[in-house]
């Protein structure tokens, strides 16, 4: 009984009526040089590019204009895209956006539309950073199954992804920020990832 009660506060935590589910990932996040370096190599791949030219494409179907990235991996995205600023917590990815002139505060104002590429299960509170979209908010994410599925995946990260959703539960969340689906799909799989979607939440 007492492994149950150490489980209870210490480990996932899943919701199936919310489809959401909830790790406490420690405070020590591993958001260092390397953790950079190691994205850096990530996005200087063939897939690493479709995927960037595939992110650009949903945003495009749905607005043209200023973005913020938040969360910037190596900063593909920003470098890629022309008018987008970066957040980030790394400090490593904030001197690079700095010395780029690219570095925007996310909670120093509100912003037209975020993107989020594999960057929401990171957030301790994700209400309080959707909240400062006027517009849209795109995401990639990890979705899955149910509770079973998250611990068999290997997006299941214990030092990093805090939240973990089904397709249900995301829609239903930012339904409940204030913001409806309007577009979602599954081609990062296509090319070559597993187990993740992309969506387009407009503010309602």
């Amino acid at each position: 009984m007492k492994s149950f009660y150490q489980e209870l506060n210490s480990g996932l935590v899943f919701l199936p009526e919310l489809g959401i589910g909830r790790y406490p990932v420690p405070k020590n996040r591993p958001y260092d040089e390397s953790y950079f370096a190691n994205y850096q190599k990530l996005a200087n791949t063939e897939m690493g590019h479709e995927l960037t030219q595939a992110r650009i494409h949903l945003v495009k179907r749905h607005y043209k204009g200023p973005v913020l990235d938040v969360g910037i991996g190596a900063g593909q995205f920003v470098d890629s895209r022309p008018d987008t600023l970066g957040f980030d917590v790394n400090p490593v990815g904030v001197a690079w956006l700095n010395e780029r002139g690219c570095y925007a505060d996310l909670y120093a104002k509100k912003w037209p539309v975020l993107t989020m590429w594999d960057v929401l299960e990171h957030i301790d509170e994700p209400d309080l950073a959707v909240q400062q979209a006027t517009k849209f908010v795109f995401v990639s994410i990890p979705i899955f199954a149910d509770a079973g599925d998250i611990v068999r995946s290997h997006h299941f990260r214990k030092t990093e992804h805090i939240w973990y959703f089904t397709d249900d539960g995301i829609k239903r969340w930012f339904a409940e920020q204030g913001f409806e689906c309007v577009e979602q799909n599954t081609l990062e799989c296509h090319l070559g990832r597993k187990g993740v979607a992309s969506y387009a939440f407009r503010r309602i």
